[in-house]
């Protein structure tokens, strides 16, 4: 009598381990955007009266205070991948806004008073660092524009062509309409 090959046991081992390996893949693709993101709360959820700790921005609006994300409040300024035209040449303000901020913050501990949570979960505030008002320094400097406050601080930033107000630029608003890929979140 012939020995029956194990081709049947092997088979289904192999079966097993390609599953296993075709669900690590899902799930690893699946999972991606929430590893090394922590949960974020609905714009619903409560939120504290105040924050504060080393400020990292994202962009010229928005920057992590500590752990927390946040959203200056009043203010819109471009996105990371929005362009301008100054001198007619293209411009990235969106990085030159994320900039300004940068330098506004400096080495100085971010405190924010926060108002509420946007629609993204962030915390909407009124920050300051070395005792510049941020929120206001934005919109003074020309880098982001009054949206709800500001808007004497927007006037002399356009009556002097400062920032965006010395370049071809689309409202950072409009910008994300005309752009609007899921991603950007204002």
């Amino acid at each position: 009598m012939r020995n029956k090959p194990r081709n049947g046991r092997n088979t289904a081992s192999t079966a097993r381990w390609i599953a296993t390996l075709i669900l690590f893949v899902v799930a690893a693709i699946f999972g991606r955007e929430q590893i090394g993101r922590p949960d974020r709360p609905g714009a619903g959820a409560p939120f504290p009266p105040s924050i504060s700790g080393a400020g990292r921005p994202v962009d010229g609006d928005s920057l992590w205070v500590g752990r927390d994300e946040v959203r200056l409040k009043g203010i819109d300024a471009p996105e990371g991948r929005q362009s301008c035209t100054r001198d007619g040449a293209a411009w990235a303000c969106g990085d030159a806004a994320r900039d300004q901020l940068r330098n506004l913050i400096g080495k100085d501990v971010v405190s924010c008073r926060v108002e509420e949570r946007d629609q993204h979960g962030r915390l909407l505030a009124y920050c300051a660092a070395g005792g510049r008002d941020l929120n206001r320094g934005m919109v003074s400097s020309g880098m982001a524009v009054a949206y709800g406050g500001y808007v004497r601080e927007e006037g002399e930033a356009k009556a002097s062509k400062r920032g965006l107000w010395a370049s071809e630029f689309t409202r950072p608003r409009n910008w994300r309409d005309e752009h609007r890929s899921g991603g950007d979140r204002g």
